[in-house]
């Protein structure tokens, strides 16, 4: 094994390959194990013999480095066109080791409208640190410009937000941070588009981070979060907090990802034709008085979408005419939309965020965003498009009788 590939570094002639192709074979040479096994072994053991004190073949204890792990930390960066990337044992795992970077006074400036669970850490566990959190509209950059202070020393933001899927320019959040003050480190959450429609380094971001748990797994078993970065000193430090704070996946886990990460490119395409058909049913139904998805034209961001984006993606949402009684009757009738939490997985998902997902918000919040108990969630899975659609037509059909 090679001093590079120990330490998990990136084959940049790599980035010259489909994103199908690097989905493959990044990370995955058969050369880097004793027994040029074709699919990444499980490494299980917790710890590795040393040849004297202190001299190691790359690897001393499982929590600080594994084989397995650095093999999907490897693809994962080729896959995001990074130098770099780091995987936790979940999406708030990231955040919090992100997080850790900052110190008592500094201040995180964020997007209104983050998942649940992201916003609830900032709220009530950074804050508890002496960081403060002041949260704006991403979509329009002049408020960025506006809430940047001297102690501004994280930006924070979602591009498709959860649930609403507003949109945010990239670029244009990133030339305004910078001139502001060049040190703010600029985090994007990219899991709504993946890596495969979306790469947010291009744009000038310093962190992309993911919830592995969804797309890019894609299989709802198993629970992770990634960063990628082109900066060593932010990778250096983030792995130093990983290593310190020790909130790392499993090799099995490790595993999965590695598998899921194989049918990627794939999975979306099949998640884009579906969400875009069923957004355009959803457009003409009766029952249905707003439709949001980034590849309609009446998405009020489509112009940044086109420029940035590659692709649409799998999430929908929906305003149902009625009221929560009448959300309630169309989810009960639904026979192939899993009413669950989450999403990006193969078989397609339906909740309502206002009692779901983003339960933890303040009311007052939810009704400034517009989550109210007619919105409704979809991510679109990989089956039969036709079969999809009749089941949501029969389900708002229903739903409308009552």
């Amino acid at each position: 094994m090679s001093k590079n590939q120990v330490n998990g570094d990136v084959d940049h002639d790599l980035y010259k390959l489909g994103f199908g192709t690097r989905a493959l074979h990044a990370g995955q040479e058969p050369d880097q194990w004793n027994s040029r096994a074709v699919v990444p072994p499980i490494v299980m053991s917790t710890t590795f013999a040393q040849f004297a004190p202190a001299v190691h073949a790359g690897y001393e204890y499982g929590r600080s480095g594994n084989p397995t792990r650095n093999s999907l930390q490897k693809c994962l960066a080729s896959l995001d066109k990074a130098k770099f990337a780091l995987v936790y044992a979940s999406g708030l795992a990231t955040q919090a080791n992100i997080t850790q970077l900052l110190k008592e006074g500094d201040n995180i400036v964020a997007g209104d409208e983050l998942y649940g669970g992201t916003n609830r850490y900032f709220r009530t566990c950074a804050a508890k640190f002496g960081i403060s959190i002041d949260y704006v509209n991403f979509s329009k950059p002049e408020n960025v410009e506006r809430a940047l202070k001297s102690n501004t020393k994280l930006v924070w933001f979602e591009t498709p937000t959860n649930p609403l899927l507003k949109v945010t320019d990239i670029e244009a959040i990133c030339k305004i941070v910078k001139k502001f003050n060049s040190d703010i480190i600029i985090v994007v959450d990219n899991t709504f588009l993946s890596p495969y429609f979306q790469s947010p380094l291009n744009f000038g971001v310093d962190i992309v981070m993911n919830s592995i748990t969804k797309y890019i797994n894609g299989h709802s078993d198993v629970i992770m979060g990634s960063i990628s970065t082109n900066r060593s000193d932010l990778h250096q430090q983030l792995k130093y907090v990983q290593n310190a704070v020790g909130a790392v996946p499993s090799p099995f886990d490790c595993f999965l990802v590695n598998r899921g990460m194989k049918t990627l490119a794939l999975r979306m395409e099949q998640h884009q034709k579906n969400a875009l058909a069923v957004a355009k049913f959803l457009e003409e139904h009766p029952l249905v008085r707003k439709v949001i998805y980034l590849g309609l034209k009446s998405h009020p961001q489509y112009d940044v979408i086109k420029k940035q984006c590659s692709g649409f993606g799998g999430m929908v949402c929906m305003y149902i005419n009625g009221n929560l009684e009448t959300v309630k009757a169309f989810l009960e009738k639904l026979k192939l939309f899993t009413l669950a939490e989450s999403l990006g997985a193969v078989e397609s998902l339906v909740e309502v965020p206002s009692i779901m997902t983003h339960a933890s918000l303040p009311p007052e919040l939810r009704k400034e965003l517009g989550i109210d108990d007619t919105l409704v969630r979809l991510s679109v899975g990989i089956e039969n498009t036709d079969d999809l659609i009749q089941d949501l037509d029969q389900a708002l059909k229903y739903a409308n009788s009552l």
